[in-house]
């Protein structure tokens, strides 16, 4: 009798401990899902945020997600179905870092939120300076695409905003022949932009942007061991390149091999911004543009080009500045296929990938 008591004693003791370990994870559970709808940030900073036309909730949910909104995409996502706020209106919207889910959400869905003097410029990854001030200035009732190229290209006027931008450097001065002083410094991004603003307001808002990256990795761009200008320059490069942040890891270091031996980084797109003007890529693959006697043309000129070529996104940057070592010294991308990248080590083994990936 007293071995079956015992033993009832432990089941009883077994069954209470299951029973309690349910509980506390169903309670950790909540505590952890819980905090996940929680602001990310305490009240104060705002940013702009665009809703725009057939937006889904996982398009929705990713865009809060990289602007660091929200915690998790998933939770988020259940969450908005669970309470039925999925009406998103189209517009822009004012959001707080310190608006828990529920507050974006029910933003989100209130056609009253949205902000109604900005208009929207997308500034897309590769752009070159000349088309942004156009992208800029579409919506613009007081500034021009003129209006701002002018000021990209003001010695003085960039001066006065350097002791503000440390991302802006005197490097930007040193080479005679550049297209843009500020081209590479107008980071990709969606903007909500008052169509009334000033060139200068509209200038501080993307060099905003710029700096803010600059100064969260600012780490990475000293450990690189180049200089702001010659990071962005090569970034310029490489985004022009590649469009895989894995291709771009691997090609910065093609052409920081490339430089370690005095090669010059004959990159094609180079050409394409000393031509300024093409139709097509294969222009800029052409033999006799391949001659130009530009200083951006580095199949003439070792080294990097004088200048940035286009405005390289966060993701280029970071990825530039992080290169994937490896020993290779030439790449080409599979242009009638599939994109992807093939790289070799010797000349001979690049002409073997050119006749099996471009000769078709």
């Amino acid at each position: 009798m007293k071995k079956t008591k015992t033993r009832k004693i432990k089941k009883t003791s077994l069954g209470f401990i299951l029973i309690l370990f349910f509980i506390v994870a169903a309670g950790i559970g909540y505590v952890t899902i819980q905090s996940k709808l929680d602001a990310v940030g305490p009240e104060g900073e705002q940013v702009l945020f665009a809703v725009e036309k057939g937006d889904t909730l996982d398009q929705v949910s990713s865009k809060l997600y990289e602007l660091n909104l929200i915690e998790d995409k998933l939770v988020f996502e259940v969450y908005a179905k669970y309470v039925k706020l999925t009406d998103f209106k189209v517009g822009a919207f004012r959001l707080d870092y310190g608006y828990d889910v529920k507050t974006i959400l029910s933003t989100l869905v209130d056609a009253s939120k949205i902000v109604p003097s900005d208009v929207v410029v997308t500034i897309i990854p590769g752009d070159w300076a000349k088309q942004i001030a156009v992208k800029m200035t579409a919506q613009m009732n007081k500034t021009t695409a003129e209006d701002l190229m002018a000021l990209w290209n003001d010695e003085a006027y960039i001066r006065s905003l350097m002791d503000e931008y440390s991302v802006l450097t005197e490097e930007i001065f040193e080479n005679k022949g550049v297209r843009v002083l500020l081209e590479g410094y107008l980071m990709p991004e969606t903007y909500f932009m008052n169509p009334n603003a000033s060139g200068d307001s509209l200038t501080r808002r993307v060099l905003n942007q710029t700096q803010k990256v600059y100064d969260e990795n600012k780490a990475l761009f000293d450990a690189f061991g180049m200089s702001i200008h010659d990071a962005i320059t090569l970034a310029s490069v490489v985004q022009f390149e590649a469009g895989l942040v894995e291709d771009m890891k691997m090609i910065s270091q093609v052409f920081l091999n490339r430089m370690a031996i005095n090669m010059p980084l004959q990159s094609s797109v180079t050409v394409c911004y000393a031509l300024y003007e093409y139709d097509s890529w294969k222009d800029c693959e052409n033999y006799d543009n391949q001659k130009l006697d530009s200083p951006y043309n580095t199949y003439l000129y070792r080294g990097l080009p004088i200048g940035p070529i286009t405005n390289p996104s966060k993701q280029a940057l970071l990825a530039t500045i992080q290169p994937t070592a490896n020993d290779y010294y030439f790449f080409l991308a599979d242009i009638y296929g599939d994109g992807k990248v093939y790289y070799a080590k010797t000349y001979t083994e690049h002409l073997q990938n050119e006749d099996k990936y471009l000769k078709r």
